[in-house]
C-alpha cells in the first residue's frame, strides 16, 4: 500500500465501515414509505431523543479523548528510553571494549522486533516482561567489567520506564471505556434510527435526506469513539486508522538494523 493510498484509508476507514448501516437505513426507508408504514409525526419528544443521544455521544468522545491524548505520547517516550539504553549500552562497549555490552546491543536489537511483534500482538506480553528482566542479567555482567555505578544506574531506569509504558499500553488495548456507557448510547442511536424510518415528513425524499444525515452522524461517532477507545489496536498491515503512529519505533528498528 501506497503513501497516498494509506492516508486515504486512514481518512475514510471510518465512513467505509459505516456505509452498510446507511445501506440498510435507506432500504429499510424506502419499504416504510411504500408500503405505508410511515405512522409517526415529528414532535418534541423524538428531538430531545435526538439531543440526548448527541450529548451522550459528546459525553463519551470527552472522556476517550483525554486518554487517546496520553496515549500518543507513549511510543515517543518508549523510543527514547530505547534509544538511551542503547546509547549507554553503546558507549560502554567503545569505551571499555566491554564484550558484555556488545551482547547486549545485541540483545537489544533482537528485543526490538519483539516489541514490534507484540505490537502487532505476534508476542505475549508476558514474554516481554520475561525479556526486560533478561536485561538484568547484562547489568550484573556489565558490573563485573567494573563499569562505573552510574552507567549502570541509568541503565536500570531505562529498563523501569520500557517496562511501565508497555505495562501502561496492555492496560489501554485491553480496557474498554465504560461498556455501560457504549451500550446505553448504541440503543438510543438504534431507537433514533427505528424512530426516522417510520416517521413521515413530507416531502419523503427530505425525509429519506435526514434520515441517512442523523443516522450517518451518530454511527460514525459511535466507530470513531470505539476506534480511539483502543488506539494500539495495530493490524497485520501496520498503522491504519486512528491508531497511534508507530513511526519513532520503527525508526529506532532500521536504525538497530544497520548498526553491526
Amino acid at each position: 500500500m501506497n503513501s497516498s493510498t494509506k492516508y486515504i484509508w486512514q481518512k475514510w476507514s471510518v465512513t467505509i465501515k459505516v456505509m452498510p448501516i446507511i445501506i440498510l437505513v435507506a432500504i429499510l426507508k424506502f419499504i416504510s414509505h411504500k408500503f405505508g408504514w410511515e405512522i409517526m409525526e415529528l414532535n418534541a419528544l423524538f428531538t430531545s431523543l435526538v439531543a440526548g443521544t448527541i450529548f451522550l455521544i459528546g459525553f463519551l468522545l470527552t472522556g476517550v479523548l483525554s486518554d487517546y491524548k496520553e496515549s500518543e505520547k507513549i511510543p515517543s517516550e518508549l523510543t527514547s528510553s530505547l534509544k538511551s539504553l542503547f546509547d549507554d549500552t553503546y558507549t560502554i562497549h567503545k569505551g571499555k571494549s566491554s564484550s558484555s555490552a556488545y551482547k547486549f546491543l545485541e540483545f537489544q536489537k533482537l528485543f526490538t522486533a519483539s516489541l514490534m511483534n507484540w505490537f502487532y500482538r505476534k508476542e505475549r506480553t508476558k514474554s516481554m516482561l520475561d525479556k526486560i528482566s533478561a536485561m538484568n542479567e547484562f547489568f550484573i555482567e556489565i558490573d563485573k567489567e567494573g563499569v562505573s555505578a552510574p552507567y549502570i544506574t541509568k541503565m536500570k531506569n531505562e529498563q523501569s520506564n520500557i517496562r511501565k509504558m508497555i505495562m501502561r499500553i496492555d492496560t489501554v488495548r485491553d480496557t474498554s471505556f465504560i461498556s455501560s456507557a457504549y451500550a446505553i448510547v448504541e440503543a438510543m442511536g438504534f431507537l433514533v434510527a427505528i424512530g426516522l424510518i417510520v416517521m413521515k415528513i413530507e416531502p419523503f425524499y427530505a425525509s429519506l435526506f435526514f434520515t441517512l444525515l442523523v443516522t450517518f452522524l451518530i454511527a460514525y461517532m459511535v466507530f470513531l469513539i470505539r476506534d480511539l477507545d483502543n488506539p494500539f489496536d495495530y493490524s497485520e498491515k501496520g498503522e491504519s486508522g486512528t491508531e497511534i503512529s508507530l513511526k519513532p519505533l520503527h525508526d529506532h528498528e532500521s536504525a538497530l538494523k544497520d548498526f553491526k
